[in-house]
């Protein structure tokens, strides 16, 4: 009988074993995690669970008796050191645990900068731990204007805490959105209290202060940095495989071995529709991957052409957005921005590549239906698309 060993007992690993035995793989499934706590996801991390909206049990997957009642045997406070691709064997320590697919699913980490007692968010315990902080009050001093760090912001203002956010870029998630649409982030923290010190990065890091490069000091009680990601590659490059940003996958998530697949924030990904490579870090990447990649495990898959998915809450502001954006892109918004009610698109061509619905709901599928078409080469009227008496279903190809 076949060994399926997954390592990351991560969002996308779990649902790759979810999905194995959905798929009704007969065999042994080992899912192996750093971590003690069983599977959970993350956005509760920066969302819920830090603004007490969220039951602590809220983020894990699946309950404690879950895996076990599905055979899966799941490993946490285990670390793989070592994958021997010739002898098909994955190291935990000592032990050798024999597979005959493996999946990485090993996720990132969060990028640190040098200094002491400085706080990061990526695990629950890392949540928890800021949880602490912000029910303590103070000054709370975010490094970092991206999607991780706005949303710790909102939480520590909604708890009370003075939040300063530094960032070397004139906006909020400028390589993500563009300047406008970031500015109109930028707008929501100030109008919540939030102080930005754009155009500044960190000089030094010192006792409840921080020195920035323009030599003005930041008083603080406590600094969170928020500078981004880097995938955690180590084990795939010490087994030889290939990895460039992240661990190079084709479109059915497999390696450049095999017998090994990735998926996740890890995974490197021929997307067919793109015409080239993307690394995602959202949810919704893990959300899809995993099961995409344990179907191509089985002999099943397909490929792999998820458009990528993020959402957030920020005070009284909820956001999905979808597709990615381009250089020289058009934005057309539809709406009205000023009140923060609106879909934003971005076209290329007439060809709408991304979109993003703000305090607007049940449009998320027209959206990602319209990026869809666009990769057909389906073009839309500007005006109709800025139009908000003009359905969105009217704007996708009709069928004769």
């Amino acid at each position: 009988m076949d060994t399926f060993v997954i390592v990351g007992a991560s969002l996308a690993g779990a649902k790759a074993a979810e999905t194995l035995r959905e798929e009704g793989f007969p065999g042994r499934i080992v899912l192996i995690g750093e971590e003690l706590r069983r599977p959970y996801e993350r956005p509760p991390l920066s969302k819920g669970l830090l603004l007490g909206t969220a039951g602590p049990d809220e983020p894990f997957l699946h309950d404690e008796t879950w895996y076990a009642e599905r055979d899966i045997t799941l490993r946490l406070g285990a670390r793989v050191t070592e994958i021997d691709r010739r002898g098909r064997v994955a190291r935990v320590g000592a032990e050798e645990i024999g597979y005959d697919k493996l999946l990485l699913a090993t996720g990132s980490r969060p990028r640190e900068l040098p200094g002491d007692g400085l706080l990061y968010l990526r695990t629950y315990d890392n949540a928890v731990r800021l949880k602490e902080v912000l029910r303590a009050g103070g000054h709370l001093t975010v490094v970092g204007a991206g999607w991780i760090g706005l949303e710790v912001a909102a939480a520590a203002r909604s708890a009370g805490v003075e939040v300063t956010v530094i960032a070397p870029e004139p906006v909020p998630l400028q390589g993500v959105l563009g300047d406008r649409i970031g500015g109109v982030f930028a707008d929501l923290h100030r109008g919540h209290g939030v102080d930005f010190r754009f155009g500044t990065t960190v000089g030094e890091f010192g006792d409840k202060r921080v020195v920035l490069s323009d030599g003005s000091v930041v008083e603080t009680d406590h600094v969170l940095v928020a500078v981004g990601a880097a995938p955690n590659v180590e084990l795939a490059a010490a087994a030889g495989l290939a990895v460039d940003n992240g661990v190079l996958v084709d479109a059915y998530h497999r390696t450049s071995d095999p017998n090994i697949f990735a998926a996740g924030d890890v995974a490197n990904v021929e997307h067919p529709r793109y015409g080239t490579r993307i690394r995602v870090e959202h949810w919704g990447n893990a959300l899809t991957s995993g099961p995409a990649a344990a179907r191509a495990m089985l002999g099943r898959g397909s490929p792999w052409t998820a458009v990528p998915y993020f959402f957030t809450d920020q005070y009284d502001l909820g956001m999905e957005y979808a597709g990615l954006l381009q250089p020289g892109a058009t934005l057309v918004i539809r709406g009205d921005l000023g009140k923060r009610e609106c879909i934003v698109f971005w076209t290329v061509d007439d060809r709408v590549i991304a979109g993003m619905n703000i305090n607007v709901w049940d449009v998320t599928d027209d959206i990602q239906a319209l990026i869809a078409a666009g990769f057909d080469g389906h073009r839309v009227v500007p005006a109709l698309l800025a139009d908000p008496t003009v359905p969105l279903a009217e704007l996708l190809p009709q069928t004769p």
